[in-house]
């Protein structure tokens, strides 16, 4: 009986061995499902819905809604959260968003819209939307409204305040006084199809309290700053700006739109531009189109780009800028402001811009620090400057700059090619034309004239401008999607023209990375003179 029961004890022993680990691995599943379970949710959050048949006493359930935005308010939004306010209503107040409201990078806090188009958010006379020290937030599809800049409202728009990682996308914001969108000591904002329109100040700002780290890795992308006329209440300085970019480093603009802003700046001095920046580092503008700005009359600037007072190591490529009261390029330097250097615009088009400022060209080149050492170091090559109104290039008397280099570019001008001074400008593989003159630089009436007298345009000894008639169509360019330009081939060259290899190769003469890509972003020759080939 021993030997059987100790034999029926062993059995039992591997049975129970078994047992338990049947129990062991059924737990496993149940506990790793569970924390499926609860993963998904956490990732999942809660779902809030506003509506204007809501109450503010509901759970805010798609069956039971709240009603007001001062409810979302005294909400402390989780990670992974989403309000949906309800397409097609509005809702009245100011949203409200701090540090207690923030998400995590997997897990974003989500305002935005559901059902057929957008909810609208009037601000009436105060700001619509104000993000302050949140992280991880998305705005989308939305639209944000204030009385107008000169019917009550003296705000921003939207203010994204000390902030990072947040995206905002698919929003248009209008009538507000100062902004309709601020980005402000803020990091990793990334703005996506926003319109902006009758704004006062700006369409989209970015700015910080005085240093260029004080907004970092920003990428505005698609939007469209339309109709910004003007700050009525500013008397002292710009307004009316499509974007603008102030103290940050590592900024990107691209595929965005700036037109009819700064007509109704309310008074003389300097004025806005579409798209531009000042006291920034590394900034990218590209594939942007600046057309029919506009300035106060007798005012400033109004032009389609500009490189402001501190730009440093910064980009503009393949934009198009036309018909702007302003020069398509400014190229400026304020007392004040930080050095300027290390700048490059390079296959952008300009066309008919400067006719209506100072500038009367295309690229109008400004410094009253009268420091030659603080405008310095820019690379302004294979563009096309077209202007059957004035001049190719303006320099304005306030104008002592150092090292500007002009390669391989076209310059089409009514008759003058150049006013001002251009000491401290270095032009090298250039093809001019004046179309009355043929060739008109400030009285010389042939290229080589001018070469004897300035000593431009020579290389190794000899002449390596050019002076050829391109033959471009003088229609009015209508284009206005972004999306479009690589289709946009008005400038560019016959296949038999000399200009497609007449110039210098930057590369190899001096060591000047391109990029490679043209306007069209078609490959670009090695020499190739102008921005469309």
């Amino acid at each position: 009986m021993k030997r059987h029961r100790y034999t029926w004890s062993i059995m039992g022993s591997k049975m129970k061995n078994q047992v338990f680990e049947h129990i062991f691995e059924l737990l496993g599943y149940t506990i790793f499902i569970s924390c499926l379970l609860s993963c998904t949710q956490q990732n999942r959050g809660r779902a809030y819905y506003l509506s204007n048949n809501g109450d503010d006493g509901n759970d805010g359930s798609i069956s039971a809604p709240f009603k007001s935005i001062g409810k979302l308010n005294v909400l402390q939004l989780q990670p992974g959260d989403t309000v949906f306010f309800a397409a097609g209503q509005t809702f009245t107040g100011s949203i409200l968003l701090d540090s207690s409201d923030s998400g995590l990078d997997k897990q974003p806090v989500v305002i935005t819209s559901f059902g057929a188009g957008n909810a609208t958010i009037d601000g009436d006379s105060a700001t619509a939307l104000t993000l302050h020290q949140c992280k991880f937030v998305q705005i989308k599809n939305l639209q944000f409204k204030g009385l107008g800049r000169k019917e009550g409202n003296i705000k921003d728009g939207i203010i994204v305040n000390e902030c990072n990682n947040i995206f905002l996308d698919g929003l248009s914001v209008k009538g507000f006084q100062k902004a309709g969108m601020l980005i402000y000591n803020s990091s990793n904002i990334n703005i996506n199809r926003v319109t902006a329109t009758e704004n006062g100040f700006a369409g989209i700002s970015i700015s910080g309290t005085g240093k260029k780290t004080d907004c970092k890795n920003i990428n505005i992308r698609n939007c469209r700053a339309e109709n910004n006329p003007g700050d009525p209440t500013n008397f002292t300085n710009h307004s009316g700006n499509g974007i603008i970019a102030g103290y940050c480093t590592n900024v990107t603009i691209e595929y965005c739109t700036a037109t009819n802003n700064g007509w109704d700046m309310p008074r003389k001095g300097n004025g806005p531009v579409g798209i531009w920046c000042y006291e920034a580092d590394s900034v990218v503008i590209q594939h942007c189109i600046s057309y029919r700005n506009r300035t106060a009359p007798g005012a400033a600037d109004g032009g389609g780009f500009d490189f402001d007072g501190g730009v440093t190591n910064s980009i503009i490529q393949y934009c198009l800028s036309y018909e702007n009261e302003g020069s398509a390029f400014g190229l400026f330097q304020y007392a004040g402001a930080g050095n300027w250097y290390n700048n490059t615009i390079r296959y952008c088009i300009s066309e008919n811009d400067g006719s209506i400022s100072p500038a009367h060209a295309g690229v109008f080149v400004w410094n009253n620090s009268g420091d030659p050492a603080q405008l310095k170091d820019c690379y302004f090559h294979n563009n096309t400057i077209y202007n059957a109104k004035g001049a190719a290039i303006s320099y304005e008397p306030q104008s002592l700059h150092s090292n500007f280099h002009f390669y391989n570019n076209i310059f089409v001008g009514r008759d003058s090619l150049i006013i001002g001074k251009n000491s401290g400008s270095n032009f090298l593989g250039n093809n001019w034309y004046s179309l009355k003159d043929g060739f008109n630089i400030k009285g010389s009436r042939t290229l080589q004239e001018w070469f004897a007298t300035g000593r431009q345009e020579g290389y190794n000894g000899k002449v390596v401008g050019l002076n050829i008639n391109p033959q471009f169509d003088s229609a009015a360019t209508r284009i206005t999607n972004p999306d479009s330009l690589k289709y946009f081939n008005k400038y560019q060259l016959v296949p038999s023209s000399a200009l497609r290899k007449g110039g210098i190769n930057l590369e190899q003469a001096f060591n000047i990375n391109t990029g490679g890509k043209a306007f069209n972003q078609n490959d670009a020759p090695v020499n190739g003179i102008g921005a469309v080939f």
